[in-house]
């Protein structure tokens, strides 16, 4: 099982070690420099534990990390986010629609099922293709991803129900609940 991560922060946490501690591998972070963004290969799931723990550890003994979880995260959306358990079962009920507002190349390498791929960037001129009958469920990249915060801001502005994924793709997918992958040219991309 491999998950991938992107970031082209040259600061974040994943980009330092990857250029300055290449032992990682050893724990499971496979590394592939494509100029940039830096993409990382995650080839054992608990990675994603360990990736959780140091925000962790970083948001209790860093200032400037608390100062931003606090004044972005917090204040940019202080509606608790939807569980990974709450949401697989919206997901059998079929009473949520769920939206991925990560690019499409990151959509068709794998998605939560029934999941609509609407990127942030889009997302204001394709508004009209969410129905707004239905609570909408934002997910993105992980827990410090801007994304799914932009979106549920907007579509709040626009008048839909919204919350967050708790996490995202990368949790999901590490705690074992069902994903689903695109077909693209009669190749499936996972």
């Amino acid at each position: 099982m491999t998950f991938s991560l992107t970031t082209s922060h040259p600061r974040s946490l994943l980009s330092i070690a990857g250029r300055k501690i290449p032992k990682y591998q050893y724990v499971g972070f496979g590394f592939s420099y494509r100029h940039d963004p830096v993409l990382y290969r995650l080839n054992d799931p608990t990675v994603i534990d360990l990736v959780g723990a140091l925000h962790r550890v970083g948001e209790r003994t860093l200032a400037e990390v608390r100062e931003v979880v606090g004044s972005y995260f917090q204040q940019r959306d202080a509606m608790e986010p939807v569980s990974r358990k709450d949401l697989a079962q919206r997901l059998r009920d079929g009473s949520v629609t769920v939206l991925d507002v990560r690019p499409a190349d990151k959509f068709v390498a794998g998605h939560l099922p029934r999941a609509i791929n609407i990127p942030l960037r889009e997302l204001r001129q394709r508004l009209r293709e969410l129905p707004k009958e239905r609570d909408v469920v934002a997910y993105c990249r992980g827990p410090y991803c801007v994304l799914a915060f932009e979106a549920a801001a907007l579509l709040r502005k626009h008048g839909f129900s919204v919350r967050r994924l708790e996490g995202g793709f990368p949790e999901w997918k590490a705690a074992g609940l069902p994903t689903a992958y695109a077909v693209v040219n009669d190749r499936l991309w996972h």
